[in-house]
């Protein structure tokens, strides 16, 4: 299996409910324009809506409603289409990340999600581009925040995290961050190694990776960039990703080396 995204992937839930808004609209024989100003919305956000690259609003939909005599099928909606906590390209990997049993993670740039604090993905996510608005900032902190309940969960998820220097010099990076990746590399079950710059190879500057297995034994390796994902169970590129998260590993320094390099960053901030 491989899955692969791109910027222009939206909900279906959104597609859906903007497609019953336009055909109701159509069969009721009323105007974007007329729904636009009983919404209060302009008739570019209608379409935007009605194609589902826009997430349709609860005021649009009653008003649709309302003008089309849906009699509450299309408010209906609005307990389903809700705003997704995880970018589009990246929910199906959301999905087995909850249900794995061990996890491999490598960056190069960033801190890993799993490891973030709050005002480290505010930073990130504050200054997005495109730029979001801030529900959607603050919906997008909180769900990332709860995905940290994977390094404590019971029994223990085995983790082992290897992040690159850059990822730690970064200017979003603050001693809050720095002392919380010490403390979560003393968890039970998680490993957290730093890859210094003088000891990074090529294959090291590929770009990130997380490798994870499943509950059910299924093995997947997860690669993004800036507007694509790829998620795939192909063997041979599973097992491409493993080999190399091994090298990068044996490169990098061990734990408590790791720990002593991340507290002497701090100390010189």
């Amino acid at each position: 299996m491989s899955v692969q995204y791109n910027s222009n992937s939206v909900p279906a839930t959104w597609r859906y409910s903007g497609n019953q808004i336009k055909r109701w609209r159509t069969k009721a024989n009323v105007s974007r324009d007329e729904l636009a100003a009983a919404a209060n919305y302009s008739p570019d956000t209608i379409k935007s809506m009605e194609q589902g690259v826009r997430m349709p609003t609860s005021r649009a939909l009653d008003a649709a409603d309302e003008l089309c005599g849906a009699e509450g099928l299309l408010s209906a909606a609005k307990e389903y289409v809700k705003r997704e906590p995880f970018p589009p390209r990246a929910q199906d990997y959301m999905l087995y990340e909850q249900q794995a049993i061990s996890l491999w993670w490598y960056e190069v740039a960033l801190i890993p999600g799993l490891l973030q604090t709050d005002g480290y993905a505010r930073r990130l996510i504050g200054n997005h581009w495109p730029p979001v608005d801030e529900e959607t900032v603050e919906e997008r902190i909180a769900a990332r925040m709860e995905r940290q309940q994977l390094l404590s969960s019971k029994p223990p998820v085995a983790c082992s995290f290897v992040v690159f220097e850059a990822a730690l010099r970064a200017p979003q990076v603050d001693v809050a961050q720095l002392l919380w990746l010490v403390g979560a590399g003393r968890l039970n079950g998680v490993s957290l190694q730093v890859l210094p710059f003088a000891r990074a190879t090529s294959t090291a500057l590929m770009g990130p990776m997380v490798l994870l297995e499943t509950r059910d034994r299924e093995r997947f390796a997860y690669s993004t960039g800036q507007s694509f994902s790829q998620l795939t169970a192909d063997p041979e590129i599973v097992s491409s990703h493993a080999e190399r998260f091994s090298m990068i590993r044996m490169e990098a320094l061990g734990r408590a080396e790791s720990a002593e390099f991340i507290e002497r960053m701090a100390r010189e901030l």
